[in-house]
């Protein structure tokens, strides 16, 4: 799985996550209750991760979303 984002911001994550759907782009929310638990600590953050095979499509439809600030740097 390719990490695309990672924060606490849960009204990212969901426009994250419908923007994704929307592209039938698979995703999962890793650590999203853990996030919660943390509180405003911020020390564990949520990460929307897709399959490795669609990382580059998933980081085109963000960027399209103009949500492409929020991506973290792609794995080289």
């Amino acid at each position: 799985m390719a990490e695309l984002i990672r924060t606490n911001d849960i009204a990212l994550v969901a426009v994250v996550e419908a923007v994704l759907a929307d592209a039938e782009i698979p995703c999962h929310v890793a650590d999203r209750h853990a996030s919660v638990i943390d509180g405003s600590l911020h020390v564990i953050r949520m990460r929307v991760l897709v399959p490795d095979d669609r990382e580059s499509e998933a980081r085109e439809v963000i960027t399209e979303a103009e949500l492409g600030e929020w991506l973290r740097p792609a794995r080289g």
